[in-house]
């Protein structure tokens, strides 16, 4: 596997640049040090607006500053396509509308070969999610590895992909933390930006009491639709049924993303609690024999008018069963290593991996290819012939 690049690092990938639009500045703060996200001034978000509006040429109208902190009115008109969308704009999304959605893409965050992001290849996913039928995006998740981001990267790619798509499909961005004040001054940044609703984790690692997760939802609650996410394997702990159902009466309280498994998630729809299972290979009994209202997935990532024929059409045993080998496949190392490799060898994003994750195994590689002639490649994202890369192929990046 190559090394980080330094010179013309697209080189070694054979590649060739299609055009990119620039990416976003490269900023200093880290996660852990995000001293601008500490007051309430969202003092990133003019930077985050005049990026965008330089960038993409579908706004109408550009806004320009005529001063400190000022913007002309001229430049402004009601009918303008702006990123940073109003209060009464955000609000139109209600917490039923959030509630309704069946097919809910966990969105992989592509990179270009410098570590930053690859926004011609992240608006493709977008596209090809919207038209294979999948009704909202997760940005910023687990899978689009929200944790390897800096707070400013995070609100950046959240505030792009409701300027770009957020009238055509729920943007939920996943501003949860570990830390409550951080957790807040996300969220405020994510609705200040357009978000359709938040994705909120328990606070992991250092974990909290009971009485403690009930006071961490309740401060981010307020701010718009939630949906809370349930993933002991990785937070450390188990949201007791306790929590969710002293949460349940919050008007913003839109639903779980449950990954503890079928009884779980009945226990809650028997209470009228909205569910979306948290695993692809239990999705499907989820839905229609547990009452899940959907899934938010990892899978549809590759597959998307599959998973809404899974979500849409009724019991397809037959189906699910054609697709369990490939969601073996993609779970068979720690999420999202399987997706990152996957849609490499589908060509669709380039194979560059934000350490400290790698590509799967050769073995595992070859094994894709075959598991995508079984389903078959025209089910699949991308027009590129699937095939197996070499180690050489991947640039893993630790600097960006």
């Amino acid at each position: 596997m190559a090394a980080q690049p330094t010179a013309n690092p697209g080189v070694r990938l054979g590649w060739k640049a299609p055009g990119a639009l620039a990416s976003p500045p490269r900023l200093a703060l880290s996660r852990s040090a995000a001293a601008p996200l500490a007051s309430h001034s969202l003092s990133i978000l003019p930077n985050i607006l005049l990026y965008f509006q330089k960038q993409h040429t579908n706004a109408k109208k550009c806004l320009y500053r005529v001063g400190r902190g000022k913007f002309s009115a001229a430049a402004i008109t009601t009918d303008d396509y702006l990123p940073m969308r109003s209060t009464e704009v955000k609000n139109r999304t209600s917490v039923d509308g959030i509630k309704s959605l069946r097919l809910i893409t966990a969105v992989k965050t592509p990179y270009l070969p410098d570590g930053r992001f690859d926004l011609e290849a992240y608006d493709s996913l977008i596209n090809t999610q919207i038209n294979g039928g999948a009704e909202g995006v997760i940005v910023g998740g687990t899978t689009g590895e929200g944790h390897l981001m800096s707070w400013d990267e995070h609100i950046m790619l959240i505030g792009h992909t409701v300027n770009c798509f957020g009238t055509n499909i729920k943007v939920i961005g996943n501003t949860g933390s570990n830390s409550t004040r951080e957790a807040i001054h996300a969220s405020e940044q994510g609705f200040a930006v357009g978000m359709h609703a938040a994705l909120h984790v328990n606070p992991y690692y250092g974990k909290t009491s009971t009485a403690g997760l009930i006071s961490h939802f309740d401060e981010v609650l307020p701010m718009g639709p939630t949906i809370i996410y349930n993933v002991p394997s990785r937070t450390g702990q188990d949201i007791p049924p306790a929590v969710i159902e002293a949460l349940s009466s919050y008007p913003n309280m839109a639903g779980v993303k449950e990954c503890v498994g079928h009884e779980r998630v009945k226990c809650y729809t028997d209470k009228g609690i909205t569910i979306w299972s948290g695993n692809d290979d239990e999705c499907h009994d989820s839905r229609w024999k547990y009452g899940a209202t959907g899934v938010i997935s990892v899978t549809s990532n590759l597959v998307p008018g599959l998973m809404r024929s899974l979500m849409f059409e009724g019991e397809n045993a037959a189906l699910n069963e054609k697709l369990l080998p490939l969601m073996k496949w993609l779970f068979s190392e720690p999420n999202p290593i399987g997706l990152n490799t996957a849609l490499a060898q589908l060509g669709v994003v380039r194979p560059v991996f934000r350490r400290p994750y790698a590509p799967l195994s050769l073995e595992k590689r070859t094994e894709f290819v075959r598991i995508v002639e079984a389903i078959g490649r025209e089910n699949f994202v991308g027009q590129k012939e699937v095939r197996v890369l070499d180690d050489d192929d991947f640039v893993l990046i630790s600097r960006y």
